[in-house]
């Protein structure tokens, strides 16, 4: 029997309504989320200091993608000074229904002696290889990467 690497998990507790509700996260060791609101209004109007699943998806996305980028920069023998990466995960109506359609990934990397096309193919190992970006299959993702000077 395979043990997984990582088992995470957060509760999330809804009072009332969609439009009027709200959430409230708990959960996990980290502790991290607990007392983080949601709520619809977060999520398609102003996020007034609270959360929402597509926030928390695209903080999901650009922390993976940049443990997945560190890694293969690492395994070239080019480990990276600085990982900037950005992400915007877009949720439109899809045949009237509410759907996480895209995740757009925007990387700004510091990494001394390494060319544009071969920091070029390292990203596109990275994309390959996060776990959250296959977690989006169907999605639309998208990587722009910036080799810049440090």
């Amino acid at each position: 029997m395979q043990m997984s690497i990582a088992e995470r998990s957060t509760r999330t507790t809804w009072t009332g309504p969609l439009a009027s509700g709200s959430g409230t996260l708990d959960g996990g060791s980290s502790q991290a989320l607990d007392g983080q609101e949601v709520t619809w209004a977060a999520r398609t109007e102003a996020p007034g200091g609270k959360t929402s699943p597509e926030e928390l998806a695209a903080a999901a996305h650009s922390s993976c993608f940049s443990m997945a980028l560190a890694l293969k920069l690492g395994e070239n023998q080019t480990p990276p000074g600085r990982l900037e990466v950005d992400c915007t995960v877009t949720l439109d109506a899809v045949d009237g229904v509410p759907t996480i359609t895209t995740s757009a990934l925007t990387v700004k990397a510091q990494v001394d002696e390494l060319d544009a096309d071969r920091f070029a193919a390292i990203v596109d190992e990275a994309a390959a290889l996060c776990p959250v970006s296959r977690l989006f299959t169907g999605a639309e993702v998208s990587v722009q990467a910036e080799l810049v000077q440090g």
